[in-house]
């Protein structure tokens, strides 16, 4: 019985010692009101297939670069960038969209090595936009 309760404190000290020094942020703050416009986002993804609107993005030497639709004025779009580290909120960032070309550069500054969730919102003539994109940087 001694050496079943020593196993379990020396078991019990290990976890809680990975857990005190891994933060891991495995969700978003305000998760509930963000699930509130997951509609929203459902109807801006949608919108973006039908009308053949999907950015395209290239990974450049001074960061990494989403390109939008030809067929869409760049002065007239507005919206967010969303840049999203599932590892680490501290690094997260976002930012309006002001576009004066149909290339949008985001800096390597922004961008540590790793897996980020490049989310781009945006409204054209009335209608919502919603792009979403997994990359390892």
């Amino acid at each position: 019985m001694i050496g079943l309760g020593l196993f379990i404190a020396f078991i019990m000290y290990f976890v809680i010692r990975i857990s005190l020094e891994h933060e891991s942020e495995l969700v978003t703050e305000n998760y509930y009101e963000k699930e509130l416009v997951f509609q929203k986002q459902i109807d801006g993804a949608a919108n973006v297939k039908k009308a053949h609107a999907e950015l395209k993005g290239k990974r450049q030497e001074e960061g990494y670069e989403l390109t939008f639709p030809e067929n869409m004025e760049p002065s007239a779009i507005e919206g967010t960038l969303t840049l999203y580290r599932p590892s680490n909120k501290k690094l997260d960032h976002q930012e309006k969209l002001s576009l004066k070309s149909d290339k949008l550069l985001i800096p390597k500054d922004y961008l540590v090595s790793g897996r980020w969730d490049i989310i781009v919102a945006w409204t054209y003539e009335g209608k919502d936009y919603y792009h979403k994109q997994k990359i390892n940087y």
